[in-house]
């Protein structure tokens, strides 16, 4: 009896000491006035310092944290994403561009489908705006006819002038967007065309040297 008195004391008193022992965690180590410190704790003050966090255990860094950056070095950074993003897009339609157009000529075709909808559009406007003119000179003259006859401009009259004047100014404005449309296709198309040719090139030189 008195041996397992011993025993349970002996086990419970393990117990208690693996209790108390302190469980693995992290040690936080930084820079502080040219010295590197180490705490179990982090401070509130280094929170957004750099500092490298190591298992107290095995003493292997775990993760090497940066400082908080500035506003200022934030809004950088994120222009720098913004722009590798929008260069990998750029990238990734360009390679799409070779897969998907086997010659010179297909890419032709395709932007040609769109040089023929402006084109049309274009045509549609020019209508439109030649016979708005002349449905706005006419009334015009019959305004002058009234006045010449001393005979009042009527108010329908007046409000029409105005309306046409309105719509004629609008579809003029869209003509001139247009046919800056039509340029800006034109000019597309000649760097992707540009591009297309250096891309396939590239590609062809590839092709070969690894024959």
């Amino acid at each position: 009896m008195r041996l397992l008195a011993l025993a349970l004391a002996f086990t419970a008193t393990g117990v208690a000491a693996q209790a108390n022992k302190e469980p693995p965690g992290k040690l936080y180590c930084w820079n502080e006035g040219g010295n590197r410190v180490c705490s179990d704790a982090l401070p509130p003050s280094v929170v957004d310092r750099q500092r490298t966090e190591i298992n107290r255990t095995s003493g292997m860094t775990v993760r090497e944290v940066e400082r908080a950056l500035t506003p200022e070095e934030q809004a950088e950074r994120d222009r720098e994403r913004s722009t590798a993003e929008a260069q990998a897009r750029a990238a990734q339609r360009e390679m799409a561009m070779v897969v998907s157009y086997s010659s010179e000529e297909e890419l032709a075709r395709s932007y040609g489908t769109r040089f023929e909808l402006l084109d049309e559009s274009l045509k549609s406007s020019a209508l439109a705006l030649q016979n708005l003119r002349k449905s706005l000179v006419t009334l015009l003259r019959q305004a002058n006819e009234n006045e010449l006859s001393s005979q009042p401009v009527s108010k329908a009259l007046a409000d029409k002038i105005q309306t046409q004047r309105l719509e004629l100014r609008s579809l003029q404005d869209n003509v001139v967007r247009q046919r800056e449309e039509r340029i800006a296709l034109d000019a597309e198309y000649q760097q992707v065309l540009q591009r297309y040719r250096e891309l396939k090139q590239s590609a062809n030189s590839r092709t070969t040297g690894g024959i």
